[in-house]
């Protein structure tokens, strides 16, 4: 077996070694393959001491400026695309084509986009002759921004917070997750080599009791953006509120698809594969409630379980794998209990686990695996139908009529995102408006 990557922090600019480390697990095998630093108050205290000392520079150079040091970062990250994509693959669990298309791609855009979309906001005006005055509106950096990101989407969403951070003239100290942290690692790399401004950009590894919470409480940290769970964003919420800090929150969904019986059945069918078993069901838009016109249910309900049934999970490296592991066995067995508390609560298990041998190759057995799961027979207070699993488990249910089918949508405590699928236009925006996208 290769030796752990031992990863470090990235604090004005350069590595610094941290005394204490987290394992981080392959979770196609199970096995150790990077240990990052355990990291608390005084790793992050000296990140945001940096932050700070280099806000005064970063802060008075112009948009364009700054668009010219991420457009710089971009390039070499692209050109580093496919190294990236593998990283990614190996410390998610995603396959490689994903992140290959998806992932690192999305990196790469998030930095243009946001290098060439800024500038054109950062100052409006407006002449009112008639008043005899000229309005204008100066959008000011506010300084140290502590941006926490999730597992799912390491890279992608780091980018996704960083680039308008940076653009819009702040500080960053980011937190990726402990679980994921390899491409922030390689991505400070790559920050080096595009000589960025010595602590503009600072990463520190480490969970989120110590080191996460560190950073959302420091007082010389105005600006927090955090994804991840509702019970950690609750907790966030509570405790930066009074400091009166700016908040930016996002914390997953419950997502419904509704399905009417015009539809054109096969492209809904290879939709709803994708949207709710990409990742493993491991992104916080995937579908995991889907109401079927009861006309349609029965034919609908066989065929898309003929479709999750063929779905081939394995290995991440292996191209023709739609479905790897999920992230970490802790996470691989809470998505489990779903499946236990769907049985409980008198919902018939369809296909997936527990319905479906699971053959992997032997170096993969102790890999964080399961088949894509397909629950009917549930009532819409039911657990599985109210809570967020984040694993590759759907719940079909059928409904009548179009008002039926909106309310039930809508009795959650949140959503994100939802579906439609209709051959009528006119339905199609009409139910889209009336599902309420909570939270």
């Amino acid at each position: 077996m290769d030796e752990p990557i031992v990863i470090n922090n990235f604090i004005g600019g350069v590595m610094v070694p941290c005394q204490d480390h987290i394992d981080s697990h392959d979770p196609s095998t199970g096995l150790v393959w990077a240990k990052i630093p355990d990291s608390g108050q005084a790793e992050v205290d000296a990140a945001v001491n940096a932050a700070q000392a280099a806000f005064e520079g970063w802060s008075c150079k112009s948009a364009q400026t700054r668009a010219n040091h991420l457009l710089k970062v971009a390039d070499i990250l692209e050109s580093r695309l496919e190294e990236f994509a593998v990283a990614e693959s190996r410390d998610q669990g995603k396959p490689v084509w994903l992140a290959r298309i998806i992932d690192i791609p999305r990196c790469v855009l998030n930095l243009r986009h946001f290098a060439h979309a800024i500038p054109h906001h950062l100052n409006t005006s407006n002449v009112n002759p008639e008043m005899g005055v000229v309005n204008y509106t100066l959008r000011e950096p506010q300084g140290v921004a502590g941006l926490i990101s999730p597992w799912n989407l390491p890279l992608y969403l780091l980018t996704f917070k960083l680039a308008p951070a940076l653009m819009c003239g702040n500080t960053v100290v980011a937190k990726p997750s402990e679980m994921t942290s390899v491409t922030a690692y390689m991505f400070c790399k790559v920050l080096q080599d595009a000589d960025f401004p010595a602590g503009v950009v600072n990463i520190v590894f480490g969970r989120g009791p110590s080191a996460g919470q560190a950073l959302i409480t420091h007082p010389q940290v105005p600006l927090v953006s955090f994804t991840g769970s509702t019970l950690t964003g609750k907790f966030i919420a509570q405790a930066t509120a009074p400091m009166f800090k700016k908040l930016s929150l996002e914390m997953g969904g419950k997502n419904a698809a509704v399905v009417f019986d015009d539809c054109d059945m096969e492209s809904c069918i290879a939709t709803l594969k994708r949207s709710s078993f990409i990742n493993s069901g491991q992104v916080c838009l995937c579908t995991s409630r889907i109401f079927v016109q009861k006309s349609l249910f029965k034919d609908f309900l066989e065929k898309f379980t003929a479709v999750a049934r063929e779905v081939k999970i394995g290995p991440p490296s292996d191209k023709d794998v739609f479905m790897g592991p999920l992230n970490s066995k802790p996470h691989l067995e809470k998505v489990l209990r779903y499946i236990s508390y769907a049985v409980e609560d008198g919902g018939q298990v369809l296909c997936g686990h527990g319905v479906e041998i699971l053959d992997l190759p032997p170096q993969n057995k102790e890999g964080y695996f399961m088949r894509p799961t397909i629950i009917t027979g549930l009532s819409d207070k039911s657990r599985c139908m109210q809570e967020e699993i984040f694993g590759p488990i759907t719940c079909v249910t059928p409904f009548d009529t179009e008002e039926e089918v909106i309310t039930r949508v809508n009795d959650t405590p949140y959503g994100l995102c939802a579906s439609v699928f209709t051959s009528n236009l006119a339905r199609g925006h009409r139910v889209a408006h009336k599902l309420k996208l909570r939270l």
